[in-house]
């Protein structure tokens, strides 16, 4: 047999850069102990610089129903998702819309769309978004995808800077939800994750979305998460504690359950009108409503003189060209009406398609 001859250089070369990785790492965990960081940050971090290196592309997956509502969401997230897929810094690949209204729509055409299953009637009680699980998880099973990344999404993401792998490996990233708190609902999530699992710090502060995962890691939570989301709505105590985000507990809960740890990304999303700049963030999240008076104050909880709260556009879309907010607005709320009104000044039929 023959024999693989390597120079002496070039081993002295690849022994060097192993040496340097190495170094590095060990530096980073050695400081953040040393520091006083609290918890997993030292990890997060370590595995953030590693995650640098080479970064694979992720598929965009969205859940989303047939109605107005939704689908005026899904078209200004989708125009955004084709504005910033090919630019620099981004990873992004293919994009499927999962219509869980069990029948195809009027916007099979112009989205990529994946029809799935409904839960059987009565079984989400009115709460829509326990249908999401069950979503991902027949898209995994009967979808063909690419990727070997998914980023799970929703309608009402609005892509402010080009996406990257922000994953590695098998840790997911997330983004740390200041109001999805496991430790102060001990006695909540211990129906769900048993003692002899380990501490309900394990669970990250997270939701399903956005979230950057392996496709084989999801495709091993997706089941426990949707069983948990009906364990949970089924359980009087945990529906009162949790409410409208109880599927996002359900996920936590899963993934622990796995073992599977995020790490968590501040810079992944921004929530107007709280976070008051875009900046380096890569989501917007247009979930609360914005409302100022004139004079560019906040009149949260009180309908304001300039309003953009997407929940104003239940049954019709947005008209096109949004007045913009007053003078003193924050940038990011700036930033998000001017990029509804790019988007629906381009999208065809915009006012016609919505109302069909």
């Amino acid at each position: 047999m023959g024999r693989l001859i390597v120079s002496t250089p070039l081993l002295v070369l690849i022994a060097l850069g192993f040496f340097f990785a190495t170094y590095n790492l060990v530096t980073m965990v050695i400081h953040h102990k040393g520091g006083g960081d609290t918890g997993s940050e030292w990890f997060h971090d370590a595995i953030r610089t590693m995650t640098e290196q080479k970064r694979l592309k992720y598929h965009v997956a969205l859940t989303a129903t047939d109605a107005p509502y939704s689908k005026w969401q899904c078209r200004i997230m989708y125009y955004w998702y084709k504005k910033v897929k090919d630019l620099p810094g981004s990873d992004m690949g293919g994009f499927t819309r999962v219509l869980h209204s069990g029948s195809s729509d009027n916007l099979m055409e112009e989205i990529p769309t994946f029809v799935v299953d409904p839960l059987p009637d009565g079984l989400d009680r009115g709460y829509v978004v326990l249908n999401r699980p069950w979503a991902f998880v027949q898209w995994l099973e009967r979808a063909t995808i690419e990727e070997e990344y998914i980023l799970m999404a929703e309608p009402d993401h609005i892509f402010a800077n080009p996406l990257p792998n922000l994953a590695h490996g098998d840790h997911p990233a997330g983004f740390p939800f200041f109001y999805i708190k496991p430790a102060e609902n001990e006695k909540v999530m211990r129906k769900y994750y048993p003692v002899e699992k380990g501490p309900v710090t394990n669970i990250d502060p997270i939701g399903n979305s956005p979230v950057i995962i392996n496709k084989h890691l999801l495709e091993k939570i997706a089941p426990t998460w949707m069983n948990i989301s009906l364990r949970m709505k089924d359980d009087i105590e945990t529906d009162k504690a949790f409410g409208w985000v109880l599927e996002m507990y359900a996920y936590a809960v899963a993934s622990a359950l796995h073992n599977v740890r995020h790490i968590l990304r501040k810079d992944f999303m921004l929530q107007p009108p709280w976070d008051g700049e875009v900046g380096k963030k890569f989501i917007i999240h247009y979930t609360y409503g914005c409302d100022y008076n004139m004079k560019g104050e906040l009149t949260y909880g009180k309908i304001g003189e300039w309003r953009f709260d997407k929940r104003s556009y239940l049954r019709d879309p947005p008209p096109r060209n949004l007045p913009l907010p007053p003078p003193g607005v924050p940038e990011s709320v700036v930033r998000l009406v001017k990029m509804v009104n790019e988007a629906t000044a381009n999208i065809p039929g915009w006012d016609k398609l919505n109302r069909s």
